[in-house]
């Protein structure tokens, strides 16, 4: 899974380099960007804060069925390799985000597109900042896989090298609701909107099926890629609706959208 992820970042990174060269969505902005997400948490306020406990607590209260789960799930292995799960699978291994990154950035280029050039930007800035956030929590928690056999409470903190205790949070689910969110945030369709987000769904749950995460793994996991994705998309959403007035006369009053 890490080889698959610096392969995808690798090839996003390259392209999203030549791709918007020329244009708004820069690397000068993703560099200032990027500042702004890391040093957020120096700015956050009391509600912030409040959000951060209760995606704890919801995390904890989902883990007292973490056994349960899995107990229900390996006695009904015969999906494993049906179409929803395999599906699953691989809308969160980093295939489709490097693709449609490189897809949507190819078009905004070729046609001068800020719609397209805005999305393919978003959709590398949401995976790599869940893909940050995501690894820090990833080697500090150390959490035993599923299928160790060791259950879910057994920790091994700082861990770098060992996959067997590498479960929370869920990668896979982090990268996928990183994805979704940014594709969801871009339209202005429900169905579109749902449409983006089932194969999301279908991660979460395949992760849990194949018995490498548990169900709070994923729900933490899920959580992070829908952040840091609603975090990039306000971003921007606010940038495009800044109201600029002229400083020369006569005034004139603009407001972009």
């Amino acid at each position: 899974m890490k080889l698959v992820c610096l392969k995808t970042f690798f090839i996003i990174a390259l392209g999203a380099t030549a791709l918007f060269a020329q244009n708004k969505y820069n690397f000068t902005e993703f560099k200032d960007e990027t500042f702004q997400f890391v040093l957020q948490p120096l700015h956050w306020d009391a509600v912030d804060w409040i959000k951060l406990g209760l995606l704890g607590g919801v995390t904890v209260l989902v883990a007292q069925a973490d056994q349960s789960v899995r107990s229900v799930v390996l006695r009904n292995p015969g999906y494993l390799n049906s179409i929803p799960v395999q599906a699953g699978y691989y809308w969160g291994v980093g295939y489709p985000t490097a693709i449609l990154a490189v897809g949507f950035g190819l078009h905004g280029w070729l046609a001068n597109n800020t719609t397209t050039k805005k999305i393919a930007f978003e959709i590398l800035q949401a995976t790599l900042y869940a893909e940050l956030a995501k690894s820090i929590l990833t080697v500090s928690v150390g959490r035993a896989r599923p299928y160790t056999n060791r259950g879910p409470g057994v920790f091994k903190p700082f861990t770098l090298l060992d996959g067997w205790y590498q479960s929370f949070p869920g990668g896979h689910a982090t990268a996928a609701f990183a994805l979704s969110t940014v594709l969801a945030r871009n339209t202005s369709s429900v169905l579109l909107k749902i449409l983006a987000y089932t194969p999301a769904g279908l991660t979460l749950i395949a992760r849990i099926y194949e018995d490498s995460h548990w169900t709070s793994d994923q729900v933490f996991g899920a959580a992070i890629g829908f952040l840091a994705a609603s975090w990039v998309a306000d971003l921007h959403e606010q940038k495009n609706s800044r109201v600029q007035i002229t400083s020369a006369y006569p005034l004139v009053l603009s407001i972009a959208f």
